[in-house]
């Protein structure tokens, strides 16, 4: 037994339900129930009465709640202390996002964290979503940003974007003046795409095949606003999620895209049953808060 059982134990009787409980903790549900097994195991009582529709204590679970609380609250204390000590209100966190994010309402984001905590640095890299996935899951990376889906099995994640991507042509284009196409339409024309490193890349190559036919491309970057002047310049047509297009620069013209529409789902990633730092917690709860609001909001 160690003081994760107690303050999951804690957590389940707060929530009166694992999964509320590991979803509070950012770990899997089966994690959670296995902790409290082991507890129970190791006490050898039964904490809940599992035979009810909601989770109820025990007898022997009210009174191990008690000195739980008082077990956690000493150890909270604990840390406050040593946290005073170190200056652990410092921290760093390192996190990779796509060039395709819109980069305003991230920034806003961090505005918004750095006020409330000015003493956690942080280190951006950007990078297409394959590579961001195979940094966070190689420890290079404490947090991801990355086009869903992720591969669960290693990652836990939060959707925070859900969007459409958009047809992107010069006004002069035969389709301009469309207000939708379906993807099949577009079966003559030079594509200017993000590179084979961005998931995008192979959800719009998908999309193309599923329509029947294969896109050809014309040029490949990693940079939006390379793709951009590319398109104003006439060179091809693009494809870009609808966030960007809201902050592109030059006079172009977009159209929404069916049949198959593209979707484009952004989420955060974290590594599952890996250590996470004081910071690296406090940006995906105040993440979660705040983009929580929003959609709420919007």
């Amino acid at each position: 037994m160690d003081i994760r059982h107690l303050q999951y134990f804690i957590e389940v009787s707060r929530f009166s339900s694992f999964t509320k409980a590991a979803e509070h903790l950012f770990i899997t549900q089966p994690t959670i129930s296995k902790m409290i097994k082991n507890l129970e195991m190791d006490l050898g009582v039964e904490l809940f009465d599992r035979s009810k529709k909601q989770l109820v204590l025990t007898d022997a679970g009210r009174i191990i709640l008690e000195q739980a609380q008082t077990i956690d609250k000493a150890f909270q204390n604990l840390e406050t202390e040593v946290d005073n000590l170190l200056g652990l209100n410092k921290g760093h966190i390192r996190i990779g996002l796509p060039p395709i994010i819109d980069s305003h309402k991230f920034m806003d984001l961090l505005r918004s964290f750095h006020d409330q905590y000015p003493n956690i640095t942080f280190q951006l890299v950007e990078d297409g979503s394959k590579r961001v996935e195979d940094d966070v899951r190689q420890d290079q990376l404490d947090i991801g940003i990355v086009v869903l889906p992720t591969q669960e099995d290693i990652f836990h994640y939060f959707p925070f974007i859900k969007e459409d991507i958009k047809l992107v042509v010069p006004p002069s284009h035969p389709l301009a003046h469309q207000q939708e196409v379906e993807l099949e339409a577009l079966r003559q024309e030079a594509f200017i795409m993000f590179n084979n490193g961005f998931v995008l890349h192979d959800r719009i190559l998908s999309s193309c095949n599923q329509a029947g036919f294969n896109p050809y491309i014309i040029s490949e970057s990693s940079q939006w606003y390379l793709i951009e002047e590319m398109v104003a310049s006439d060179l091809g047509v693009a494809l870009l999620p609808e966030s960007i297009c809201n902050h592109l620069q030059r006079n172009l013209v977009t159209i929404n895209v069916t049949n198959p529409s593209i979707p484009y789902h952004l989420a955060m990633i974290w590594q599952k049953d890996q250590y996470l730092s004081y910071a690296t917690k406090e940006w995906l709860r105040f993440t979660q808060d705040k983009l929580s609001d929003d959609t709420t909001n919007a």
